[in-house]
């Protein structure tokens, strides 16, 4: 049955496509406003980009050691799929119990509310009016998705290329024109430098590269493409941060940078271009954050899609329902988007997806080891292997210990809801396996 569903998701995703979702998934609004944070960590610009260099590097390790556990294992549904392939239908099902019940709706609601809200800024609307807009451009992007992934890829394509353009002409202009030094600058920050939260900064914002995972069951060659498309987008996403960030060192005092905090990329636009290029830069994070945004509405509702094909889920045969004619999931992606609604209405999901965040890199971390195991049992792979291997996945693997530890340190009762949130599920899973058996059984007699 889940091998017919499979079939009939259909695979229409090719490189292209796949790449804008890692780079259009990553780069949202983190760009533009973590600068500030990371510098204020580090107390100088050279320590901030070097963090910036950290990061990338412990995302590109976790790229290229993914890429090579999803060719072995290219089905829909990303990190859930890898997990219970290699380590049992339980840890697969609490991976997804988490993404599917908090983390996948609360970045869904997150980034919709900041759209909203940025969105009514910039007309002169009232802010009560962002919640409106925010829910509006969420059922909007759940619409065109389930119409066919051929419309969410092409939105994806188009916004990945409009968010690009303001990035590349701050990058060339600010370090063409520029004229303060790039390195060594002060951030006029007397407290504690602490360069680990610097790099776990940086880390939040180059989260979500996995999520072209999640569509490895509808592209048209998921074992070429996948980490060919991984790569190449993480590639992207750096160079993208790194020159950025150089930019406006070179554009604007460290000091001010810190100061003006999320405002601090409108700013150097402003200097580089006029009062319009300010205007212009708001325009470029709202593409910026709808593309984000429309690289979650494609790619999350996967996650209960595979879910409910294995029957874990409450509804499952609801929420397992291909479109006869679009052939997509739209009872996932329909559930994906009440649940976000619902965050957006009643509560913080910036909140929520933080509490979220610890489990998720916890679950990351397991991913990474299973390189290691899928070679220890000799599975076979001709097309890719992890370059540089063991190095490679031992540096994602103490990334995520690393993002694990601090936020048990920094956030310890974040952490302790996120893990009653997990388990919550148990019983779910429980009653899904209990009735499963059974059935085995009652086939059987």
């Amino acid at each position: 049955m889940a091998m017919e569903k499979e079939i009939n998701l259909k695979k229409n995703l090719g490189f292209f496509v796949s790449t804008s979702i890692v780079i259009g998934t990553v780069i949202g609004s983190g760009i533009f406003m973590k600068p500030g944070i990371v510098l204020a960590s580090t107390g100088n610009s050279t320590m901030a980009i070097l963090a910036w260099i950290i990061g990338g590097i412990i995302t590109l390790a976790s790229g290229l050691t993914i890429a090579e556990v999803s060719v072995k294992i290219p089905k829909t549904g990303g990190l859930y799929a890898y997990l219970e392939e290699v380590y049992g239908k339980l840890w697969g099902f609490l991976c997804g119990w988490v993404q599917t019940i908090i983390y996948g709706p609360a970045v869904i609601g997150a980034l919709g509310l900041y759209f909203g809200s940025l969105l009514a800024g910039f007309f002169g609307f009232a802010e009560s009016s962002k919640i409106i807009i925010g829910i509006i451009t969420v059922i909007f992007l759940g619409i065109l998705n389930i119409l066919g992934t051929q419309f969410g890829g092409f939105i994806q394509g188009l916004s990945t290329i409009g968010k690009l353009i303001p990035i590349v002409l701050i990058a060339l202009f600010g370090i063409w024109q520029g004229e303060f030094p790039v390195l060594n600058m002060g951030s006029g920050i007397s407290h504690e430098i602490s360069m680990g939260g610097a790099v776990l900064a940086t880390l939040w914002a180059y989260d979500g590269w996995m999520n072209v995972g999640f569509m490895a069951g509808e592209m048209k060659n998921p074992a070429k493409t996948l980490p060919i498309a991984i790569i190449s987008g993480i590639m992207v996403v750096i160079i993208a941060y790194l020159t950025v960030n150089i930019a406006m060192f070179h554009v604007l005092p460290a000091s001010q940078i810190v100061k003006l905090g999320p405002n601090a990329a409108e700013a150097a636009a402003t200097k580089l271009f006029g009062d319009m290029g300010g205007k212009l830069l708001t325009i470029g994070i709202l593409i910026s954050i709808f593309g984000c945004l429309n690289g979650k509405v494609l790619t999350f509702p996967r996650i209960p899609f595979a879910m409910a094909e294995d029957g874990f889920l409450p509804a499952s045969r609801s929420i397992s329902w291909i479109h006869p004619k679009f052939k997509t999931p739209v009872g996932a992606t329909i559930s994906q988007m009440i649940i976000a609604i619902l965050m957006m209405t009643l509560g913080n999901p910036d909140r929520l997806s933080d509490i979220a965040i610890f489990t998720v890199f916890s679950f990351y971390g397991l991913a990474f080891y299973a390189v290691f195991l899928l070679r220890k049992n000799k599975t076979e792979n001709h097309l890719y292997k992890v370059p540089l291997y063991p190095i490679t996945p031992i540096i994602a693997i103490l990334g995520s210990i690393y993002i694990v530890g601090s936020a048990m340190l920094n956030s310890p009762i974040d952490a302790l809801i996120s893990l009653c949130i997990t388990l919550v599920g148990l019983p779910f899973y429980w009653k899904a396996k209990s009735k499963t058996q059974a059935k085995t059984i009652a086939k059987a007699s």
